[in-house]
């Protein structure tokens, strides 16, 4: 894929450096282990977390049976004499920051653990449409707008993470705010056009696409066109993101890592961005 290669390489050894670093080397490597703090507060880079931390005001669609829910399994003194602390959680798959895959609304899209990395690390795209969004809670990216954006930034190299910035995670997690209302097809807040959405995953090859706000599709879609469209060609979602601004259009390199949960349809994820600083 033309313009994926060098900046996936690119990307892929910062990852894969930060990796071993926080998760260590094998047997026999500890004395040439990188120094964890070295490599996410590099000279490079600075490390920016895209995620909602997850607790009882977490947002989750209304249909949702329950939000999310910690649960203390045991906290306190053992009959041995220590300290031991444990809890359970459960929630939906589709709530908070989260990643879509294509099984969410295709019958042969991939599920959770099927989805590749490739999907989810690579270069952002970062497309801010608070403007639009504060004229227009229902507001919906459009082909011109994405044009209008390469015509600044250069077009969207294939295999991007398209992250959209609408400003939307200012009302979390404020929910009657963030979603605009209270049930399916009443609620309220901006997200991909279908044929913006078309354009990036068909004409541009985009990964994945991504948003600040509840959903890819606006809040009033009823029948989830983008969430379709995007879901038939393999290509995730995430949703629920958090901080955009502090990433630039163009030029950070995006993580994106579900729970793997097989045969899901979506899980938790905590999503993170590593941006280039400025010399």
């Amino acid at each position: 894929m033309p313009g994926r290669p060098a900046a996936i390489r690119i990307g892929r050894a910062v990852l894969t450096a930060l990796f071993f670093g926080l998760a260590g080397c094998g047997p026999g490597e500890e004395e040439q282990r990188p120094d964890p703090a070295e490599l996410v507060a590099s000279d490079a880079y600075r490390v920016v977390d895209l995620t909602h931390a997850f607790d009882e005001d977490t947002v989750y669609w209304p249909t949702a049976p329950h939000g999310f829910r910690l649960e203390p399994l045991h906290e306190g003194p053992t009959d041995k004499g220590f300290f031991y602390r444990a809890y359970r959680f459960t929630a939906p798959e589709h709530g908070g920051t989260h990643f879509d895959a294509p099984s969410h609304f295709h019958r042969e899209g991939r599920t959770a653990e099927e989805v590749s990395l490739d999907r989810l690390t690579g270069p952002a795209a970062v497309i801010d449409v608070r403007e639009e969004a504060q004229a227009d809670r229902d507001y919906a990216l459009t082909v011109e707008r994405v044009k209008a954006w390469e015509a600044e930034h250069g077009a969207v190299p294939e295999g991007s993470l398209v992250l959209l910035r609408t400003g939307w995670s200012r009302h979390w997690p404020d929910a009657a705010a963030y979603l605009g209302g209270d049930s399916p097809g009443e609620l309220h807040f901006p997200g991909y056009g279908e044929a913006a959405a078309r354009y990036l995953v068909a004409e541009r090859g985009a990964a994945l696409l991504g948003i600040d706000s509840a959903s890819i599709d606006p809040g009033p879609a009823e029948t989830f066109p983008v969430h379709q469209l995007v879901a038939a060609r393999q290509v995730p979602a995430l949703e629920n993101l958090a901080r955009l601004g502090k990433l630039p259009a163009r030029g950070a390199l995006v993580a994106a890592l579900p729970v793997k949960i097989k045969g899901g349809s979506g899980a938790p994820a905590r999503v993170v961005a590593f941006v280039p600083r400025q010399r």
